[in-house]
């Protein structure tokens, strides 16, 4: 572990800009929406496009709006509907991206227990907590280390949901 951030939003976001623009072999992402990047990064696509450009693989994972895990973790934060319209601008968001060479945007159904953002061997792991929204729970900053750990059991989660997800499509 690099790091420890008490929430998200106190994670500075140089680090998360840093995560991505560093990578130079493979960037994933798994939430639901996670539409705070884009929002705090306009030209976030922009950066995915040169990446996957320069032969970096980019994975993302989006939460499917009508998927009975969003609505009942939006019921959980008290969030009411909120996370599944999150989840419908994350597919916004991303859709411009969809038949990129080199990017790959899929939709998934799964129980989400941690946001996974990943540049190469570092991963930011944004810990969910029952009842709060994501911006409110830890990010743990991670490093792979040459034995496997807590960094693997991460990447074995993101493949696994991988495996269970379809291709979005543009809407």
């Amino acid at each position: 572990m690099i790091a420890l951030h008490d929430t998200r939003a106190d994670a500075p976001f140089d680090l998360w800009r840093a995560l991505f623009t560093k990578a130079r072999e493979r960037i994933e992402i798994l939430v639901y929406a996670g539409v705070f990047v884009h929002e705090q990064w306009p030209d976030f696509n922009d950066i995915l496009r040169e990446k996957a450009a320069a032969g970096c693989r980019v994975r993302i994972l989006l939460g499917d709006a009508d998927a009975p895990a969003v609505s009942e973790r939006g019921d959980e934060e008290r969030y009411g509907h909120g996370i599944e319209s999150r989840c419908r601008v994350a597919v916004m968001h991303y859709a411009p991206l969809i038949g990129t060479p080199g990017v790959e945007v899929h939709q998934h159904t799964t129980t989400l227990y941690n946001s996974i953002y990943r540049g190469d061997d570092q991963m930011l792991v944004n810990t969910h907590v029952f009842g709060l929204n994501a911006y409110a729970a830890p990010v743990w900053h991670l490093r792979r280390e040459p034995e496997g750990g807590v960094f693997d059991r991460y990447a074995e989660s993101f493949e696994a949901v991988w495996a269970l997800s379809r291709q979005a499509v543009k809407e």
